[in-house]
């Protein structure tokens, strides 16, 4: 029987083929907040500084054992097996249950207190220390997700120009078989096609290095980070002041944070040292039974039971100077913690300038890219245009078109550091959270 083929559905076969492979690596592609939620189940920087934050609250809780009661258990039980040469003490087998309870509660211990209170600074430090990792982690995905898209945008503009260049290089060969133009056109359409070639092997190997690091970044193999929506639209920097951005980080920063929870701490270590002078008062209080069966003299058997609570006082006269230099110890701490505290003081506000005038800057240059893309493509246009009539020659072409897509990469990526500067500014300020990559979200395409 023959079978005559439908070439309808021979036509559609390979389109349906090439659609479902486009759909289905559109459905994989991951927007920004989906690889940056990976990335914060599996980046071990971070998830090393969250274990840290972890034991250090915990670390800070031990301190309040020295303002809680300690209560303690001792029990005991002996069995004694006597023999001796008098008639009288031999022979004799006894023994012994005791069981004893202990409790102590610091009625006056100010260094205890002091300590107490450390550990809650050092709590506080830890979920600074946090908030710097998650904001790190922030900033590095972006980064990575964006070197991504700048890599994958260099490789089609070059991809782009090779194919113009490509069809310069016919042109020229075409022109010159005819006599229209010389062999000069042609070898620098060549040139230009070789030199092309060798920037798009460049631009592949770029592509395969940050889709790795970003593979990296966030635990996944295969990564395809959404693309920016076109046309894309950059917020100016609001507001458009630097100093409420300096006032803010010097309010939010967690490095700032750090620096001066660390100078509190200081300030708690002196009082303590300070606190050696001071005399200390305990209550304590114990209770104790006794069973004995009998002992190596007598074979009466008894119990005893003892109660007792009373307070222990100690007052340190003399300790060999060691709490006067403890004191000047501490002193010394408490001034380098003050001036650690400026030196991060002054850093911050100096990186926040530095992320402000850098953000407007890479706006601005946005906005003059897009002028000059407009600009060369006309130059393009007309050069074009001046070689089919006669004016121009072959490389004031091939000048053009890579002064147009040359534009073209650099404008991509000069959006994509406007964004990544967005985040760095507000990490400076120490206002950086995971709400902030939503409205980056949006902008990418579906």
């Amino acid at each position: 029987m023959n079978r005559t083929r439908n070439p309808l559905s021979t036509n559609l076969l390979p389109l349906l083929v090439a659609l479902g492979a486009g759909l289905s690596g559109m459905a994989q592609a991951q927007s920004l907040v989906d690889l940056y939620a990976a990335a914060k189940s599996y980046d071990a920087t971070y998830l090393s500084a969250k274990a840290q934050a972890d034991a250090n609250i915990a670390k800070g809780d031990q301190a309040k054992a020295g303002i809680l009661p300690s209560v303690g258990l001792g029990a005991s039980a002996s069995q004694t097996n006597q023999t001796s040469s008098l008639a009288s003490l031999d022979g004799r087998n006894y023994n012994t249950q005791s069981a004893a309870l202990s409790a102590t509660q610091p009625l006056y211990r100010p260094g205890n207190w002091a300590t107490y209170e450390q550990g809650k600074k050092q709590a506080e430090i830890s979920q600074a220390q946090l908030q710097a990792a998650e904001q790190d982690l922030i900033v590095r995905v972006s980064q990575a997700y964006f070197d991504v898209l700048a890599a994958t945008d260099n490789l089609t503009f070059v991809r782009s120009q090779k194919a113009a260049t490509a069809e310069q290089l016919a042109s020229a060969k075409r022109n010159f078989q005819v006599g229209t133009s010389t062999v000069v056109d042609t070898r620098d359409a060549q040139a230009r096609y070789d030199l092309v070639v060798a920037q798009e092997l460049a631009a592949e190997n770029d592509l395969r290095v940050k889709s790795v690091a970003l593979d990296q970044l966030v635990g996944r193999s295969g990564t395809a980070p959404k693309p920016l929506r076109a046309p894309v639209k950059l917020s100016d920097v609001q507001p458009a002041d630097v100093e409420p951005w300096v006032q803010q980080s010097e309010a939010n920063n967690p490095v700032i944070k750090q620096a001066q929870i660390a100078l509190d701490v200081a300030k708690l270590e002196t009082e303590k040292a300070q606190d050696g002078h001071k005399p200390t008062l305990d209550l304590v209080g114990s209770y104790s039974a006794a069973n004995n069966n009998g002992s190596s003299t007598s074979s009466t058997s008894y119990t005893a039971n003892v109660a007792s609570v009373g307070l222990n006082f100690s007052l340190p006269l003399f300790a060999g100077y060691s709490i006067q230099n403890r004191v000047k110890e501490t002193l010394a701490l408490e001034e380098k913690a003050r001036n650690d505290l400026d030196a991060a003081k002054r850093s911050v506000a100096q990186g926040t300038r530095t992320a402000f005038l850098g953000l407007q800057s890479g706006l601005s240059q946005v906005k003059a890219y897009e002028a000059a893309e407009i600009s060369t493509q006309s130059a393009l246009d007309a050069n074009k245009l001046g070689y089919q009539v006669g004016v121009k020659i072959n490389i004031d072409v091939l000048n053009a078109q890579s002064q147009l897509y040359s534009t073209k990469a650099t404008l991509a990526k000069a959006r994509y550091d406007v964004l990544v500067g967005g985040l760095k500014l507000r990490q400076a300020t120490g206002l950086l959270n995971e709400d902030d990559l939503q409205p980056i979200n949006t902008q990418l395409a579906p």
